[in-house]
């Protein structure tokens, strides 16, 4: 059986709808700044349009979004966020992992994120409840998706993130298990999973944590946004395992020439050959600005581990 994934993060929704100037709270604020100074005009709504409706055409099995959907956190946000997931696919075939800037400021009396609910459950767990439970696993086939949080409200300025003890301590034998079982292994997070994969103040604070785990759980693959760069590095590990591939993807709006790469979204292809598995990434976006959506690469991802 043939899986194949599209990824696509950091969207960054625009236009900002109208909303109270009483959710404007300091970082908030500063958020504001910065999105009318600089980012507003990098993220462009119809580069996203153009991005998913090629990404559509390719007709995935699944499509995972990891993260910074919004802006600063408004509610008005996210509720525009939970419209364009629905347009973009069911909750069956689209699964979510939340950004910083989706979780940007503690919300008292709003749901903010977790109006996605639906779009972040496992198998078997109910949407409706309060907010879903991180870990959470969605089986495609003999495909196993994990899902990680890594977003927690942060000081102005900062923009790193941390998957937290709970998390860690569930995560390694979920990992276990479902290689266990003979699936493939891909986990869905935010933030760069490794050390060194970003500034302090915008890195997970627990990476040396997070690849400890992913190197005795063991995983097939890692996919990731927040750097705004497409990116491939390996989870190194012990004992002759095979290393795991940690692919990092573009935001899907970016339209000008920027520090940031231009928009972008990778396939994923995912097959049992004999005793392994066949990874096999496309990525397709922008090659300049104005441009069409193409073919940018081709990679094999030929670290695969052997089926179990």
């Amino acid at each position: 059986m043939v899986v194949t994934i599209a990824h696509l993060s950091d969207p960054h929704l625009a236009p900002m709808a109208a909303f109270s100037l009483g959710h404007l709270r300091t970082k908030r604020l500063l958020g504001y700044l910065n999105w009318q100074r600089n980012r507003k005009a990098a993220h462009l709504r119809p580069v996203l349009e153009q991005l998913v409706l090629d990404l559509l055409e390719q007709a995935p099995d699944h499509i995972a979004v990891t993260g910074d959907l919004v802006n600063i956190g408004l509610p008005v946000e996210h509720v525009g966020a939970l419209a364009w997931l629905r347009q973009l696919g069911p909750e069956e075939r689209v699964t979510v992992v939340p950004g910083n800037h989706d979780i940007y400021v503690r919300m008292r009396r709003d749901p903010g994120a977790m109006r996605w609910r639906s779009y972040m459950t496992g198998a078997g767990e109910t949407p409706q409840e309060a907010a879903p439970a991180f870990p959470f696993v969605r089986r495609l086939g003999d495909v196993a998706l994990i899902g990680l949080n890594s977003a927690l409200p942060r000081p102005p300025f900062i923009a790193s993130g941390r998957i937290g003890r709970a998390q860690l301590d569930a995560l390694q034998p979920l990992l276990v298990r479902l290689g266990g079982e003979g699936l493939c292994r891909v986990v869905l997070v935010h933030h760069p999973p490794l050390p060194g994969q970003a500034p302090r103040s915008r890195a997970l604070e627990d990476a040396n944590q997070l690849a400890d785990v992913l190197r005795t759980g063991g995983a097939e693959l890692v996919l990731h946004g927040h750097n705004h760069q497409a990116s491939l590095v390996w989870c190194e590990r012990a004992g002759g395992l095979p290393r795991i591939p940690v692919v990092g993807v573009p935001s899907a709006s970016i339209g000008i020439a920027h520090h940031d790469a231009l928009a972008r979204y990778n396939l994923v292809r995912i097959e049992k050959v004999g005793t392994r598995w066949a990874l096999n990434l496309l990525g397709r976006g922008l090659a300049e600005p104005g441009g069409g959506v193409v073919e940018l690469e081709r990679l094999d991802l030929a670290d695969a581990a052997p089926v179990r």
